[in-house]
């Protein structure tokens, strides 16, 4: 658009005294960050400059139009910033942002300092960041999961020299645990077609993680994504790189032959150690030891929650101390949450679990005396609508409906059994199983699906009337009788707030890692699985939590802690509310908050992020996973799985349920053993109401149509890539990730 001539001084005067014909606004060019080359048009006010102001108007009037002219100019780019910056195409945004509410916590700063105190003694918080002066611990909690650190330390920002004194400082940790090692690994030659599986019983030293990968240090996916492959041996003898690399070793080993004791504080030598154990109180801070709870905000209409009972604290015991791979206290559990028919959505999450875990599946016979520990996938079904009670037999149903499912058939085999479980999802029969709410979640059953501030009201005569289901038919389409989402306008917003809660009972009640149904894993979760600490990881560009990962330990303080904080704040668990919970209470650290990069590497790239420097491959929306873009589709073919975000753990695709990974071949296709759920998904596709039994009579010879090449979509998406990349690893018509062929 060419540029206009500016107007003469006496032109503009008219202009705005007599209402000619001009224009009142232009249009200007924002560069939009992080996306070189593209500017953002706005239309703003075509002010006039001072000079043609300057002794033409009168002086308040002009005055007075110039600032309503630039307060209108100032809400137009806020409200373009606003449309600009929300991702339209993800569900997950809450509609409702979380109520201004001032404050969630229920807590006085006693309990804090105790669940602090707890999970630390129990070796659940490995790191060497400082716990928050708000949380008022005044001597440092010994931490069996750190090394013990050389005594005669130089002073540090983190605790100054005793004649100093500091009140208002964080506290650190003192490390009285075993000595860490940090692992080289790589694959040795000749052996280098495939990575080696991570040493068992290793640890992820998440500090280093956050190093160089926290976005909040303008960190970029790609760089860290690289560190995550070298540090773990995925480069698997095409390393490039030259020169010392300790800096980017994230792997360790503890040595240790014993449980580690912590010291009491009581027989500490502290003549010693240079620095006072407890800091003293500076001078008008005894004024304020009178109020315990100085400084903290306490939740408005709610008194404070009673003391909290808390167990023993567990004793921490490294892995090499321990009597048997697999630790009791921390089960290797992934648990993942279902609602409505079986779809090829679970059905890719559980093979990449058998692609990538050291599940042994391969072997004829799992050794007794393995040194791993076998890792378990347990599936929850919940068999009905989210807001309906299962009936009886419903056990027994769910069975019967895997068996008859081709997508969910093949994980009933032998082969399987010990790594892959099915349960049973009862509501009622999982909240009466948590100490912490069972006398007191039923005041809120009618209001028991919230999601961030935003509640449906579920009536128990409505409930009562879902179970009815056999005489009373319900509308597919009504929010209370869903079972999963089968568009974006038929989103099953219930079963979705279900599983935010759900995903904090399992891990409460059982231990392990929760997933989110939309996630694949991309590499063995060993190291993740050494680090006992809690975590969730980053909402993007965002310091908030995305609970699509989340990994919490058994019947630990943390998980008291929000279950009695949900529960005064209506049960609930969307990952901004469970943000503010930990911020509110200063516990953030005891659940940490790890980049995205390992779990979500496309997020940041699809809200604008690092556009100059992406991460392979480049994604600029989810929708690119099951679409790729025509001028980069030769790459899902030519880099296979190695080229999916290697280095990161798993993949998180946001939604898309009703996206097929590979249209042109939407069936289970794993070979002739699992040929039945293969030719009923066939049949399914055509139209066809076929029964169990009668395809199981009929000869697979006779009913497949001989396929060639050509009627294959020709650019495959990356979605497609990788389920058939798993599904020949079960065909074993390939290794898995490292290099184990699947024999039957």
């Amino acid at each position: 658009m060419p540029s206009a001539t500016l107007p003469t001084h006496s032109a503009v005067y008219e202009k705005l005294h007599h209402k000619s014909q001009g224009s009142w606004t232009k249009l200007i060019f924002v560069p939009i960050p992080g996306v070189p080359n593209r500017h953002l048009r706005v239309l703003a006010p075509n002010l006039p400059t001072w000079r043609q102001f300057q002794g033409k108007l009168p002086k308040p009037m002009g005055r007075k139009r110039t600032l309503i002219l630039i307060c209108f100019a100032c809400m137009a780019m806020v409200m373009t910033v606003m449309l600009f910056s929300r991702n339209v195409g993800a569900p997950e945004w809450p509609e409702s942002w979380p109520p201004g509410d001032t404050s969630t916590l229920v807590f006085r700063r006693e309990d804090l300092q105790r669940i602090w105190k707890w999970e630390i003694a129990s070796g659940h918080y490995p790191s060497r960041r400082s716990i928050p002066k708000m949380v008022g611990l005044t001597a440092p909690p010994f931490n069996p999961a750190l090394p013990i650190k050389q005594r005669n330390l130089p002073p540090s920002r983190y605790r100054p020299p005793p004649s100093v004194v500091t009140p208002n400082t964080d506290t650190d940790t003192l490390g009285v645990g075993s000595k860490r090692v940090y692992l080289d690994i790589q694959s040795a030659p000749p052996n280098v077609a495939y990575p080696p599986r991570p040493v068992p019983g290793s640890v992820a030293d998440m500090d280093v993680i956050m190093k160089h990968c926290d976005f909040s240090g303008n960190k970029y996916v790609r760089d860290c994504l690289e560190i995550l492959r070298l540090g773990g041996g995925l480069d698997n003898g095409q390393r490039t790189r030259r020169g010392k690399m300790d800096d980017w070793k994230y792997i360790y080993k503890e040595e240790s032959n014993a449980t580690v004791e912590i010291p009491s504080e009581k027989s500490e030598d502290e003549e010693t150690y240079p620095y006072p154990l407890r800091r003293p109180l500076a001078p008008g801070e005894a004024d304020a030891a009178e109020d315990p709870d100085a400084g903290l905000s306490k939740k408005r209409g709610v008194e404070w929650e009673p003391q909290l009972v808390l167990p023993s604290p567990l004793k921490h015991t490294p892995n090499a101390a321990l009597p048997t791979p697999c630790d009791p206290e921390n089960p290797r559990l992934f648990h993942m949450f279902w609602t409505g028919p079986f779809t090829d959505k679970p059905y890719l999450a559980l093979l990449s679990f058998l692609y990538t875990q050291n599940t042994g599946i391969h072997l004829e016979e799992w050794p007794k005396d393995s040194p791993v520990c076998r890792p378990e996938f347990w599936l929850w079904i919940n068999p009905g609508p989210a807001a309906a009670i299962p009936n009886p037999n419903a056990l027994d149903d769910m069975f019967e409906q895997l068996k008859l499912s081709p997508w969910a058939s093949p994980f009933l085999h032998p082969r399987f059994k010990d790594v892959i479980k099915f349960k049973l999802w009862n509501t009622t029969e999982q909240l009466d199983g948590v100490p912490e709410i069972k006398n007191e979640w039923r005041i809120l059953q009618d209001s028991l699906f919230n999601s961030g501030g935003y509640v449906i009201s579920v009536k128990h005569e409505e409930e009562s009337s879902l179970n009815e289901t056999s005489t009373k038919k319900a509308d597919d389409d009504d929010i209370m009788n869903r079972t999963g989402s089968t568009s974006a306008s038929a989103y099953d917003r219930l079963s979705v707030i279900l599983s935010d809660m759900a995903r904090f009972v399992l891990c409460h009640r059982f231990g392990g890692i929760y997933l989110d149904a939309d996630t694949i894993l991309l590499r063995d979760w060993e190291e993740l699985w050494g680090w006992k600490g809690a975590f969730a990881y980053r909402w993007s560009r965002l310091e908030k939590y995305n609970t699509a990962v989340l990994r919490m330990n058994k019947g630990s303080a943390l998980g008291s802690f929000l279950f009695r904080t949900a529960l005064k704040n209506g049960l609930d668990f969307h990952p901004m509310t469970v943000s503010r919970y930990t911020a509110d209470a200063h516990i953030e650290g005891l659940l940490l908050r790890l980049p995205d990069a390992l779990f979500d590497s496309a997020w940041l790239n699809t809200e604008y992020y690092q556009r100059d420097r992406p991460p392979q491959p480049y994604f600029v929306e989810f929708a690119d996973f099951f679409d790729t873009p025509q001028q980069s589709s030769a790459a899902p073919q030519s880099l296979g799985f190695n080229g999916f975000f290697k280095g990161a753990y798993s993949y998180h695709f946001h939604n898309f349920w009703w996206k097929p990974f590979d249209p042109t071949r939407n069936w289970p296709d794993l070979g002739p053993r699992f040929s039945v759920g293969e030719r009923m998904a066939r049949a399914a596709l055509q139209g066809k109401d076929v029964q169990f039994s009668s395809v199981v009579a009929e000869d697979r010879k006779n009913t497949e149509e001989e396929e060639t090449v050509e009627s294959d979509k020709r650019d495959l998406d990356w979605s497609a890539v990788l389920k058939r990349t798993f599904e020949s690893y079960i065909r074993s018509e390939r290794p898995n990730l490292y290099g184990e062929w699947l024999k039957w």
